[in-house]
């Protein structure tokens, strides 16, 4: 298959309710949607949202990104494309939506073990009243494994947990930060948790300071979770050899596609090192996409943070899955 053209276009969905995390505030997601169009008529989609605060592009960036490198693409066979893809000095979403399209060209999206797995539902960083309110809503509907939204305010971070940790005992408690803390505050946190049942914490420091995650990583029997300290391969080994943080936050948008974090996971594999598989709020697509590495990778991917379908406003007929609470199955090849 030879690549004749690559269009773009940009898509939305609405959230049943506004999205908050200590980096920004989201109530429709935008993301751009790729379609790679071959000779033989055969087409491959990927998607990219927009998630300024975290990759540093927008939408208008991730388009322009794509129209840049979409001549050096054209006329080239797809394993080709994919090695001249990741040459290219980009975002990382949007060679994520490119990669995602090239793989699902090249056949790589099936599955062996079609048994259900499980990813949490996001509770959004909002007045403590609110939050548990949303978490006890989402335990009710089958939603115990929980992600909790925490931001700067260290007190209200605290007061959070200890009362979910209280009110929901047999919720599975996945803490955020997303980068929002001091080290001071990390290590007051942790201490006012102790004892607690929690499962994680993510990132609680901002992601350049390795030291700083290391000091929180050993002051805690808590995992540690790396997310943003965490975009490559190489991030990843040096978080790894240097003991910073338990675990890892695979992403497709911050590794730059379905390839790259294939190579993520099967270090992972041969190295014992426990992930998460996240994103950021996506299309379906690209969802699609993640889900598919979710079930293949089981043995490596400890939590599943897909749960972006859970949160629109309506439900997607472009999902090759479906999502009976926190379960999700496969229902078929559409993607």
């Amino acid at each position: 298959m030879i690549i004749k053209n690559i269009n773009t276009e940009v898509k939305y969905i609405a959230l049943k309710i506004p999205f908050i995390t200590a980096l920004r505030r989201v109530e429709v997601i935008e993301f751009v949607r790729v379609y790679v169009i071959c000779d033989e008529g055969k087409v491959g989609i990927g998607e990219a949202p927009a998630t300024m605060a975290i990759t540093g592009e927008d939408i208008s960036i991730i388009l322009e990104s794509i129209q840049k490198v979409k001549d050096s693409l054209v006329g080239l066979e797809i394993k080709k494309a994919l090695e001249v893809l990741h040459e290219q000095s980009i975002g990382s979403s949007a060679k994520a939506a490119i990669d995602i399209a090239l793989m699902n060209l090249l056949g790589f999206f099936k599955l062996e073990d079609t048994s259900f797995i499980q990813t949490d539902i996001t509770i959004s960083l909002n007045p403590i009243e609110t939050m548990l309110r949303d978490a006890n809503r989402a335990c009710e509907n089958g939603m115990s494994i929980l992600k909790v939204k925490l931001g700067s305010d260290i007190n209200h971070a605290i007061e959070v947990t200890q009362k979910l940790s209280l009110d929901l005992p047999e919720a599975q408690l996945l803490i955020d930060a997303n980068q929002a803390w001091s080290l001071d505050e990390s290590l007051m946190y942790v201490n006012a948790v102790e004892g607690l049942s929690i499962e994680l914490i993510e990132q609680p420091v901002i992601a350049e300071d390795l030291k700083a995650l290391k000091l929180v990583t050993d002051a805690t029997k808590i995992p540690i979770l790396a997310d943003e300290a965490t975009f490559t391969l190489q991030d990843i080994k040096k978080v790894v050899q240097t003991k910073s943080a338990d675990m890892i936050n695979i992403k497709l948008m911050k590794c730059g596609g379905v390839s790259r974090a294939v190579e993520i996971l099967e270090y992972a594999r041969k190295n014992s090192i426990k992930c998460m598989l996240g994103s950021m709020l996506e299309g379906p697509y690209s969802i699609n996409a993640a889900l598919y590495l979710a079930f293949n990778y089981r043995d490596v991917i400890e939590y599943v943070d897909l749960d972006s379908p859970l949160l629109y406003k309506e439900v997607s007929d472009e999902l090759d899955f479906s999502f009976l609470g926190n379960l999700i199955n496969f229902s078929g090849r559409k993607f």
